[in-house]
């Protein structure tokens, strides 16, 4: 981005605004809002609906900033704020189009984005690496891990050494390998140095100051802070795909709002494919480890995929022990003749707590081989929940991750129908599978659901079940679209009775998991007895029959 490079869009410009001025009137959720002295001038707009606010709460840890359709390549002045939802597919966190791209008006983008999504920064977030966009993420989440997409900087060297890449053919394939495949940071700083040397690029400016930033791109620097990638996806050749194959080269802007509507169709109804084929499909287990059968239980579909490779991965990875200090003891893991690469593991037994110098779960939020190996020689049978991100699970959209950030969000964010919709469908599903489970909960549960449903009949006859709305306002410099500042009547108060039968049938079940616990570790345990009883009583019938001899 240059200093303060000014586009416009014409009369498509008003074509968006009436776009978001009616989605707002439709749903008071909807948020948006304009940068500059008049809505005409070609300010910077910025917009999230009620689905990417709460998608937000679920999944905002790690951010995807993409610019990448507002290059001289595109037509369209286009950014996007997205994630990866409990599959690994792309969500929406919000929208914006780009007309001034001076740093005042990225540090309000941020800003203004960072206000719809009630003030929470995310741990990291990932961006073209400009210096605009670095400057204004430093101001406005200074707390924020902030990494540069590495293929947009495969790019850029390209572009900024046309004959190098000519006339070496080879230079581009070794230099994604130094930076993709050094598993340390003496490997990297060692390939690094080989491959400047073998191509004579020792002096090469853009190739210096890309060293020099090395911390903020290179995998092997940025493995300490959450990214949620769970099989290279920043490795795809860009920074996401949320709208790849809806917004492209010829997209005016005109047409961007019908394709931008039928992106978020279309990743909606892979989440509900994804969701469906978790629910409905059965894993195919490879081992008799406890632990796997619960994260089949635990995780989606995709997600399990991966934790199943790691822990198969564990066979050929065996832990030995290299040092013991109470607690705490250091294990070494490497696979079958690959001692070169073998990786360190510490582990706390009385805490239950590992950390691997490969640094995956730090990075994706599912744990590695080299701990789960550990776990496999210390006969840890199932994952410590600290192992488990909710985020990568069935059920991360459900429950206590809507309750924590409820008093976060704006009221009438809470009041909106779509978020009433799905938390009232959310609460539903709980109360089937759990009344389900035996005759008692299953009464209880009834009487509660009739007793609900008088009530909500009541309070329909009264007429005072319908959310008051506030006045939109328009045309204000740097104005918020939103509703979120005008407050409504408390909201009703959860029914004692109800809240208490949620609270047993929670406990319930939670000590339904916990005796699971239990007894898949006791029959592991009497298995091994019965192992070792066995063994025992072949070496004195062995021993016997020696005596006879």
């Amino acid at each position: 981005m240059s200093g303060n490079r000014q586009r416009t869009l014409g009369g498509g410009g008003q074509h968006v605004l009436d776009y978001l001025k009616r989605m707002q009137a439709e749903n008071p959720a909807f948020f948006y809002a304009v940068h500059s002295d008049s809505e005409h001038s070609g300010g910077n707009i910025l917009w999230a609906d009620a689905s990417a606010r709460l998608n937000y709460t679920h999944f905002g840890d790690t951010v995807i900033f993409d610019t990448t359709y507002r290059t001289h390549r595109y037509r369209l002045p286009f950014a996007s704020f997205t994630g990866f939802n409990h599959h690994g597919q792309p969500v929406l966190f919000g929208c914006a189009l780009i007309l001034n791209e001076s740093e005042s008006s990225l540090v309000w983008l941020f800003q203004t984005w960072l206000h719809a999504m009630s003030g929470r920064s995310p741990a990291s977030i990932t961006t073209d690496p400009e210096r605009l966009i670095q400057s204004a993420v430093a101001r406005v989440l200074p707390g924020t891990r902030h990494r540069f997409c590495k293929w947009a900087i495969f790019r850029e060297t390209k572009e900024k050494l046309p004959q190098l890449y000519q006339s070496q053919p080879t230079f581009e394939t070794e230099f994604k390998k130094c930076v993709n495949e050094s598993e340390t940071i003496n490997e990297f700083e060692s390939s690094w140095e080989s491959l400047l040397q073998r191509y004579y690029t020792m002096d090469n400016e853009w190739l210096q100051s890309m060293y020099s930033a090395r911390q903020q791109w290179v995998p092997v620097y940025m493995r300490d802070a959450f990214f949620g990638e769970v099989s290279g996806t920043e490795g795809s050749g860009g920074l996401n795909l949320f709208f790849d194959g809806f917004v492209n080269a010829s997209t005016t802007i005109q047409m961007f709002v019908k394709q931008y509507e039928k992106a978020i169709v279309s990743w909606h109804e892979k989440e509900l494919k994804a969701d469906y084929d978790t629910t409905n499909t059965t894993p195919v287990l490879k081992t008799p480890s406890p632990m796997e059968k619960q994260a089949a239980n635990l995780y989606t579909k995709r997600i399990f995929k991966k934790f199943q490779e790691e822990l198969v991965e564990t066979l050929a990875n065996p832990a030995t022990k290299i040092d013991d200090s109470g607690t705490v003891a250091t294990y070494r893991v490497a696979k079958f003749g690959e001692d070169h690469k073998a990786n360190a593991v510490s582990f706390n037994s009385f805490e239950m707590k590992a950390s691997c110098s490969c640094q995956m779960f730090e990075y994706s939020g599912i744990i590695c081989r080299h701990v789960l190996a550990v776990f496999r020689a210390k006969n840890v049978l199932t994952l410590p929940s600290q192992y488990v991100l909710k985020r990568w699970t069935r059920n991360a959209k459900a429950g206590p991750v809507v309750e924590e950030h409820a008093s976060d969000l704006p009221v009438h964010f809470r009041d909106s129908l779509t978020v009433r919709y799905n938390n009232l469908r959310q609460e539903a599903i709980k109360y089937v599978e759990e009344g389900a489970k035996s005759i008692h909960i299953y009464n209880v549960a009834l009487d509660a659901l009739h007793e609900a449903a008088k009530k909500v009949a009541s309070i329909k006859n009264q007429g005072s079940g319908a959310a008051q709305g506030g006045t939109l306002a328009n045309g204000g410099s740097q104005e918020l679209h939103s509703n979120e500042e005008n407050q409504t009547a408390a909201c009703q108060s959860v029914d004692g009775k109800e809240k208490k039968i949620h609270e047993l049938t929670t406990e319930i079940e939670n000590t339904n998991q916990r005796c699971e616990v239990y007894r898949t570790n006791l029959l592991a345990v009497l298995r091994d007895m019965e192992e070792q009883k066995l063994k025992l009583s072949v070496k004195v019938q062995n021993a016997r029959l020696s005596l006879k001899e």
